[in-house]
């Protein structure tokens, strides 16, 4: 069965697809013959070779774009590209996300707050997710049935938050809950056949996870290629009443 309801001729964009799970979405893609087209973003050629090596590999079917989350222009360079080929998309999964890099780590107490750091969170985790809704609208206003998804993460919820510290993290990705949650109200107005969904993928062995995985358990650690076949899952089932919630990997709600 298709991801989209059996649509032949889907054409589909991961953005962050460089690795981990964004890349793992393209693999999966493109053993789907329903899939016509893969449209891919990475911010760092040097960083996505395998991506790139997929590109020559699957020539013509898969179709790869250089994009910086974090510039406007950028994002709307890239669509504008896509619609010169296509004039509708039926899935859009986002897989942007930025937890550490180089001095940049989580806070583990107030002491750690730094300005330039939060917005380094929120340039990436909220503000590019919600730029990136803003110029994919178009490609959106069709009749068929489409999935516009973005990768959150548990610890973006208020009412899950018992532990405290990752202030940056979680705060950026509750912002990113509640721009997609009004980006679900708004395409419901302009593109009624659009789901806009948020999707937690549980732990992933990937390199966003590695510095924290000491602590949990083998069988909550998912490979990329079981977090993606769980998410792809939760698509498939996606009604128009679900745009705008949140998702676990399992297919249940979280809590905002």
């Amino acid at each position: 069965m298709s991801i989209i309801d059996k649509i032949q001729n889907t054409n589909s964009l991961i953005v962050g697809a460089s690795q981990g799970i964004g890349l793992g979405f393209v693999r999966k893609l493109l053993q789907d013959d329903d899939i016509t087209k893969v449209y891919a973003t990475y911010r760092c050629r040097d960083s996505a070779t395998e991506l790139i090596a997929l590109e020559s590999k699957y020539s013509g079917r898969l179709v790869c774009f250089p994009m910086e989350i974090t510039d406007e222009s950028h994002i709307g360079e890239t669509i504008r590209q896509i619609h010169a080929e296509v004039d509708k998309l039926h899935l859009v999964v986002n897989c942007v996300g930025l937890l550490h890099e180089g001095t940049l780590q989580p806070e583990k107490s107030l002491r750690q707050i730094n300005a330039e750091q939060l917005m380094q969170y929120f340039q990436v985790n909220s503000i590019g997710a919600v730029l990136l809704a803003k110029h994919l609208l178009p490609l959106f206003q069709h009749r068929d049935r489409s999935i516009f998804a973005t990768i959150s993460a548990k610890i973006g919820s208020i009412g899950d938050n018992r532990l405290g510290g990752w202030y940056g993290y979680r705060a950026s990705k509750a912002a990113l809950n509640m721009f997609m949650r009004t980006v679900a109200i708004e395409y419901h107005r302009k593109s009624p056949q659009s789901v806009v969904v948020l999707l937690h993928p549980g732990t992933t062995d990937t390199r966003l996870s590695q510095p924290f995985q000491r602590n949990v358990p083998p069988e909550k650690l998912f490979t990329v290629e079981r977090t993606v076949s769980q998410l792809l899952a939760v698509i498939k089932k996606l009604d128009e009443e679900d745009s705008g919630g949140f998702f676990s990997w399992d297919g249940s709600r979280l809590p905002w």
